[in-house]
């Protein structure tokens, strides 16, 4: 086995992980009122849990379409018809919400067990042209990062350390990739920051002192 099949089986098997610590949360509340405010401006819970569904059907998308040797856009009708999506649904009772973030989860789990193309290509909103073998860790940050932002008492806190170590090392190189040339290296209030604030500071999702949310991500 190589250092990339390694490094995919961890990723797939994180995001994995992430799906179910979603479901378990998720299943073991009281119903929530979709139109209950969730930490994102603007989106309420269910604005939250239909893109999660959403965003899962979107990377089956750009699987199946690699598997065929076809690069896809992500979703169809790009980013109008993903914001049309989530509009729609967000407003469906709480186990139709819940059932959907579940069979869409299936549904992409299974396309990673039975997928061959990992040299393929897709076609993402944000990032333009993508590597699929870099999906699963796409995924397994979109699912920590919309848990948090459901509001539903799960917080940075709560992130696994191998999540925050990966993601940390990935968004810091980021963040220096994006600074003019000399200005490079995080505030000093971000290097003192636990390991768990920073990324979430990185990410958008927290404040730092006097930093506003950097927002990467946001």
């Amino acid at each position: 086995m190589t250092d990339d099949q390694r490094r995919l089986d961890r990723e797939v098997a994180g995001a994995a992980a992430a799906h179910q610590r979603l479901l378990v949360h998720l299943d073991e509340r009281d119903p929530v009122a979709p139109d209950r405010p969730s930490r994102l401006p603007g989106w309420t819970v269910g604005h939250v849990l239909t893109h999660l569904a959403r965003n899962a059907d979107s990377f089956v998308r750009m699987f199946e379409g690699a598997e065929r040797g076809d690069v896809v856009e992500q979703y169809v009708g790009g980013i109008e018809g993903r914001n049309s999506d989530i509009e729609e649904g967000s407003a469906r009772p709480w186990g139709e919400l819940i059932d959907d973030v579940r069979r869409s989860i299936w549904t992409l789990e299974q396309t990673w067990a039975n997928h061959t193309r990992w040299d393929g290509e897709g076609r993402s909103v944000s990032r333009g042209l993508v590597p699929v073998v870099d999906l699963p860790f796409g995924r397994w940050r979109e699912t920590e990062v919309h848990h948090v932002d459901i509001g539903l008492e799960y917080t940075p806190q709560d992130w696994p350390d191998d999540y925050v170590r990966e993601d940390l090392r990935r968004m810091e190189i980021l963040w220096n990739a994006r600074r003019p040339m000399g200005m490079t290296g995080l505030p000093q209030a971000a290097l003192r920051a636990a390991p768990h604030d920073r990324l979430a500071w990185l990410l958008g999702r927290f404040e730092l002192d006097d930093l506003a949310p950097a927002g990467i991500f946001a």
